[in-house]
């Protein structure tokens, strides 16, 4: 329904625009050579659910051993949910958080009769959030949650303009994300230490549509679904004040290091752009 929405106004605004001021000016030349943009619109998060944490309690790199209790009973059995925890219970997490977005890119087209190929480069940040909690039966809860600092891609793009004026197309390649990852938890008898800030790699594709509003100026609407993966996020956890004797996160050898099940962070996004043609 969001996506519906900010599709519905985006949508809105773009036929609002002055679309015959191109009258006027030689449109064999829309489309055709370097052009710089800048854009915002919104970040939506995709569907994660099922998303957990896991765990490699003897430190042999591996994921997916239990913590269990002295007892031998499973010491996560309250279970885990899809954003940030807000008790010590698993009585409901706040929902990953949406936000804005915004960019600039550079790019090149070359126009052959109505078909238009190109290469874009783009950067920006997005606000949106990615969470996931577990809780023990202590209780306490543990929350990994992770955003944008900045991103980045590098896409080709291939178009269909119907004498000028428009052009409809699809856009697709690599994209990269500098990712701020953070914990937090209510467990204050453990220790706990991550490696902070990683590097996310995937992809983005997606399409939209550009108006040449004056012979160098352009507004377009655009899709893109991005995907970036990473793995590398680790929260390492220690001994600090408990027993280990009968701390489920030591009894197998000192340790527990702690990742996300989902190592895919997802996005829809939705945006506007602001062009200028050389």
């Amino acid at each position: 329904m969001k996506l519906a929405s900010l599709l519905a106004a985006s949508a809105a605004t773009m036929l609002a625009a002055p679309a015959m001021a191109q009258d006027g000016h030689d449109r064999s030349q829309d489309f055709n050579g370097p052009y710089i943009a800048i854009g915002g619109g919104g970040t939506l998060q995709g569907s994660d659910r099922g998303e957990t944490l896991i765990f490699d309690t003897n430190r042999d790199g591996t994921y997916g051993d239990p913590v269990n209790t002295a007892g031998g009973t499973d010491a996560f059995a309250p279970g885990f949910c899809n954003g940030a925890a807000t008790s010590t219970a698993n009585v409901g997490c706040r929902n990953d958080k949406d936000g804005p977005e915004y960019f600039a890119r550079a790019g090149y087209d070359k126009r052959m009769g109505n078909f238009v190929l190109g290469a874009v480069i783009e950067g920006g940040r997005s606000e949106a959030r990615d969470s996931v909690s577990g809780f023990s039966t202590t209780p306490a809860s543990y929350t990994m949650s992770r955003e944008a600092d900045w991103q980045a891609s590098a896409r080709l793009r291939a178009g269909y303009t119907p004498g000028g004026g428009a052009l409809f197309y699809v856009t697709g390649g690599p994209a990269y994300a500098r990712l701020n990852n953070k914990f937090t938890t209510t467990n204050t008898v453990n220790s706990f230490t991550d490696n902070g800030k990683t590097n996310g790699w995937g992809y983005a594709a997606g399409g939209g549509a550009e108006i040449m509003v004056t012979q160098k100026v352009s507004i377009g609407l655009e899709y893109l679904y991005t995907d970036v993966k990473d793995d590398d996020y680790v929260v390492n956890v220690g001994a600090g004040t408990a027993n280990p004797a009968t701390n489920p996160f030591l009894l197998n050898g000192g340790g527990t290091d702690i990742q996300r099940s989902g190592a895919n962070m997802r996005t829809h996004s939705v945006r506007g752009t602001i062009g200028f043609r050389f």
